[in-house]
């Protein structure tokens, strides 16, 4: 379990994130969403351990965080951010190869194991064909799904995302949902920042919403998935449709 006890973030002298009490399971898919500067990088920041609290605690199974040692860490929380440097001159599979790093101690050649997750890996996001390429060198969504590479093959307890989705064309955003639905489903936490709220809908078993630094709902998706909610949030009116037992949410 992740869970956030009073935690409060700061940028410079701007508090981005006020006093959030919040918890996170395993094996359940939770959707951070809300308007452009609700806290909700800053938070996933946090919880992967990359952002220092300002205030408060980020606990994984009872252990504040910051009190881990890196490499178990690493091990632990794989984190994959809204921008990823894929300015590198290294190969596809050598970006994937880096998710086995916290896997062996320093120096240590790879394993057979390793090999094998990255093979996974990459399988998994449809680049096998490109294990030679060289990272700048693809397209955007391809870098991205490289990028996804990376962190499958840590294969970690925990996945954290801030919007995954922004560079894939419709038929990878749909594999890129499967994927995290395929991890929660093996028992992983997934935590991920979307502002595709019908994306968000089809896949969240849970749903924190953010508004200017505060935690504005939390909870299961039908608790907190309502139009009220969301015209509280951005500040225009949702209507929810269905069909055929899927939900569309469109601004009104």
């Amino acid at each position: 379990m992740i869970a956030t006890r009073a935690l409060s973030l700061a940028l410079g002298a701007s508090t981005v994130l006020r006093d959030a009490a919040l918890t996170f399971k395993p094996g359940r898919i939770c959707v951070v969403i809300g308007p452009n500067g609700a806290g909700k990088s800053s938070l996933l920041k946090a919880l992967a351990g990359l952002l220092p609290a300002a205030s408060g605690d980020v606990l994984l199974d009872d252990t504040p965080i910051s009190a881990l040692p890196l490499a178990a860490r690493a091990r632990r929380i794989s984190y994959l951010p809204q921008q990823a440097d894929s300015a590198w001159g290294i190969t596809v599979r050598e970006l994937a190869e880096l998710g086995r790093l916290p896997h062996r101690s320093a120096f240590a050649a790879p394993t057979a194991a390793d090999a094998l997750a990255v093979d996974a890996a990459l399988a998994a996001t449809g680049l096998s064909a490109f294990a030679d390429r060289i990272l700048y060198t693809l397209s955007g969504g391809e870098q991205a799904r490289a990028h996804m590479a990376r962190i499958l093959a840590t294969d970690p307890d925990w996945i954290i995302a801030d919007e995954p989705l922004g560079a894939l064309d419709p038929a990878h955003r749909r594999d890129a949902l499967a994927q995290f639905r395929k991890a929660a489903d093996a028992g992983k936490g997934v935590i991920m920042v979307l502002h595709q709220l019908n994306a968000a809908a089809m896949i969240a078993d849970d749903f924190v919403v953010l508004k200017e630094g505060e935690v504005l709902a939390a909870g299961p998706c039908a608790e907190v998935l309502k139009p009220e909610v969301l015209e509280v949030a951005f500040g225009m009116p949702f209507r929810f449709l269905r069909e055929d037992g899927r939900l569309a949410i469109v601004g009104a």
